[in-house]
């Protein structure tokens, strides 16, 4: 079973990050929102509509990213999206707005075959926002992109996010979706893991990297004050908020540290805790 009592709540308003291993059952979530699979058990609802029954009725506020694009390779970027404005009778102002959100004008004239890879994803997007849509789904839109495709398919999310479209983006670069997520669900076997505003996904007890000129007794001189402390490389992770007790535990042991940081956690951390014991496989 691709998704098993899966319970996915998207806030509307900004960027809402779909996370889970390969295999977990994102796309197929996808799938069945959009109409393209059906759920066997369960139900679905977009804007209040329940899906397939409704989706007639709610699918023209909704754009959807998911799998790659058919544009003619030898129309420009800017006559491919004409193209499509005219079948579903969006209006002529509407292909240049969608240019200009995705960072395309300027190169609105260049044949697609010589797009780049992060310009055809750019193109994709801009072809959903034809039509305006309320709600954009995303399924890994930055796979494949360098770097510097992957910051602007960002920033463009962001943006569409502060305009106040609701994004619902799909993907396993986790530094990418904790710079640009307000929210999160995390998924694995199909199941709900964890979901909230990113913040507080990542909030929890703190830990304090501790730098001394031998670990080992500085771990057990922490251990004799109750506090929890393993060895990482030449230094310490120390699990506490109460940075002075770590000061002063050593101090009494006569043991003197070289640095005492803070360790966030991030959105990573998270992800790898909580999907620790899935299996990876083909993302479904």
């Amino acid at each position: 079973m691709a998704v098993d009592d899966l319970d996915l709540a998207v806030p509307a308003g900004g960027v809402h990050g779909f996370l889970g291993p390969n295999g977990s059952g994102k796309t197929t979530t996808i799938r069945m929102l959009l109409g393209l699979a059906r759920a066997t058990s369960g139900s679905l609802r977009l804007f209040g509509r329940p899906v397939p029954h409704d989706l007639p009725a709610v699918i023209g506020r909704v754009g959807a990213v998911v799998e790659s694009p058919k544009f003619s390779p030898n129309l420009s970027g800017e006559r491919n999206l004409r193209l499509l404005a005219g079948v579903i009778g969006a209006p002529p102002t509407a292909v240049g707005q969608a240019l200009e959100t995705v960072g395309l004008t300027g190169r609105e004239g260049d044949r697609y075959k010589a797009y780049s890879l992060g310009m055809k994803q750019r193109l994709a997007i801009a072809a959903t926002l034809l039509k305006n849509p309320q709600l954009l789904i995303l399924d890994e839109p930055t796979n494949g992109l360098d770097p510097a495709g992957i910051r602007e398919i960002r920033e463009m999310i962001r943006g569409l996010g502060e305009q106040g479209v609701t994004v619902l983006l799909s993907s396993h670069i986790l530094a990418e979706v904790q710079q640009v997520c307000t929210s999160a669900t995390i998924i694995g076997n199909g199941r709900l893991l964890a979901s909230g505003r990113v913040e507080d996904l990542v909030s929890g007890s703190e830990a304090y990297r501790v730098e001394v000129p031998d670990p080992e007794p500085a771990r057990a001189a922490l251990a004799a004050a109750g506090l929890d402390a393993t060895i990482d490389g030449s230094g310490l992770l120390v699990g506490t908020d109460q940075p002075g007790e770590v000061s002063r535990a050593l101090a009494a042991a006569d043991i003197w540290l070289t640095e005492l940081t803070p360790v966030r956690r991030d959105l990573e951390s998270v992800f790898l805790e909580l999907t620790a014991d899935n299996t990876l496989g083909r993302d479904a």
